[in-house]
């Protein structure tokens, strides 16, 4: 059986990252992706890209609609690795934070949390208000809960948007255990 993995995205902008996360767990032989894309990162995805949803819902080996409350994410007696919600807005921060679980994502999120298992969330908002970091703070005080938001780095010499892209796609999905193939870590000066 293969190990499940959740992803969720929102809203907030980012979505390139959400397609090469999709790309790198497509690659690991033992996960499986299970999709949920809310209405405004569907719109968000035409803004962003010259790409179709129905492009990147291929990427997911399963998709689930948002609305779609008692789909299997919803309970946390549905195995899975963990979940990563990639671009994740302030909403979404806000929603997770207080409990309130009105779609699947919501729902998958807290489910997550009480059963202990890695929830990442690529934070993406710029600039940050106080009310942004108090969500962020609280859920980062929760274990297994890590704020990875989508920033540049550059130790890495990336020559591309493409080279960052994998790069903080690769961060996201190492919580979960997976390894991507051309991910360049830190070896020191």
């Amino acid at each position: 059986m293969k190990k499940r993995l959740i992803i969720g995205a929102t809203g907030a902008s980012g979505i390139p990252i959400l397609i090469q996360c999709l790309k790198l767990v497509q690659e690991q032989k033992d996960f499986e992706s299970y999709l949920v894309m809310t209405d405004s990162a569907k719109l968000t995805l035409e803004h962003e890209t010259k790409i179709k949803v129905e492009e990147v819902e291929k990427l997911a080996d399963h998709v689930l609609d948002s609305r779609e409350i008692g789909a299997g994410p919803a309970s946390g007696s549905f195995q899975t690795e963990g979940m990563l919600i990639v671009p994740c807005s302030m909403k979404t921060i806000a929603g997770i934070h207080s409990g309130y679980a009105d779609n699947l994502i919501l729902r998958a999120a807290d489910v997550t949390i009480k059963e202990q298992r890695p929830l990442v969330l690529a934070a993406r908002e710029t600039p940050l208000s106080a009310i942004h970091l108090r969500n962020l703070q609280e859920l980062a005080m929760i274990p297994n809960v890590r704020i990875i938001p989508p920033m540049m780095t550059f130790y890495h010499m990336p020559e591309s948007i493409e080279e960052m892209m994998y790069h903080i796609a690769a961060k996201l999905l190492e919580p979960f255990g997976i390894e991507a193939k051309e991910y360049r870590r830190w070896s020191g000066l």
